[in-house]
């Protein structure tokens, strides 16, 4: 690409009025509904562009944008990963974050979406990523929210990215958005990236109304599942079962080789 898309999307984040760590307790949103949207860095800049008086951008530690961690744990027969794959409605989550910008807080986190498409996450805080297992309460919790034991699950996949999150003025949403994603799998030992693709999640309790539903949609930006989870184990394991993956793929390479490329609504089904 010609132009600067990470300096212009740190300039445009430098104007916006900020909001903490501490403000922002109040909008957890553990039990929510998400929504997520594939976009290119010069679509970003743009939504930026459109929403500067709408909302907060948090800041931690005089940081705008935050790097993350995440290690993704799965059993010998990807059962976790199998289940998105699969395309059920219901399937969890093992993983354990963390946040760099935040003195490297570590915590393990269960997530489990229902039926009803309502995601819900539980976690604990965890020494680091190697002390995690072995944590009291680890396995019962891992145990009660999947069905599944701890002790037989290894790290899979690990990703590292870089978040901005932007809460409305209201404070009824977040709206988290993930760029540079790189991948490592544990078992291929192979690397990759997503390149020019942008992920925005929005988060809300329930169907409430979002400012940034109307702005996405008049720069064509559509709802568009997403899991950095299960891409990255396609991406970076030749030997998974990724038919259902095969179109998302797809898309995300239009997009790094046109960054003007728009994903057109119900052209990518994938969950």
């Amino acid at each position: 690409m010609g132009a600067d898309y990470d300096s212009q999307i740190s300039a445009l984040l430098g104007t916006m009025p900020r909001i903490t760590l501490d403000e922002m307790s109040s909008i957890r949103l553990m039990n929510r509904i998400d929504t997520k949207f594939v976009a290119s860095k010069r679509q970003l800049a743009e939504m930026l562009q459109l929403v500067q008086e709408k909302y907060f951008v948090q800041e931690i530690n005089g940081d705008r944008i935050s790097p993350y961690i995440t290690t993704y744990f799965d059993t010998p027969a990807y059962t976790q990963y199998m289940q998105h794959h699969n395309r059920r409605a219901r399937r969890t989550k093992v993983r354990v974050r963390t946040y760099l910008s935040s003195g490297d807080l570590t915590f393990l986190e269960v997530k489990r979406k229902n039926n009803h498409a309502r995601t819900k996450k539980k976690r604990m805080q965890v020494v680091s990523l190697e002390a995690a297992p072995t944590t009291e309460g680890a396995a019962e919790l891992v145990r009660e929210r999947t069905g599944l034991e701890l002790s037989d699950m290894h790290p899979i996949v690990q990703n590292q990215f870089d978040r901005i999150t932007l809460v409305n003025r209201g404070k009824t949403e977040r709206l988290t958005i993930d760029f540079n994603v790189r991948f490592h799998n544990f078992e291929t030992l192979c690397d990759r990236d997503t390149g020019n693709i942008v992920i925005i999640e929005l988060k809300r309790d329930g169907n409430i109304f979002s400012p940034i539903t109307s702005v996405l949609r008049d720069l064509h930006i559509h709802p568009t599942g997403f899991s950095k989870c299960c891409i990255g184990m396609a991406m970076t394991d030749e030997r998974l079962k990724q038919n259902n993956f095969k179109q998302k793929l797809r898309l995300l390479r239009k997009i790094n080789a046109d960054d003007t490329y728009r994903i057109r609504p119900y052209e990518d089904d994938v969950l």
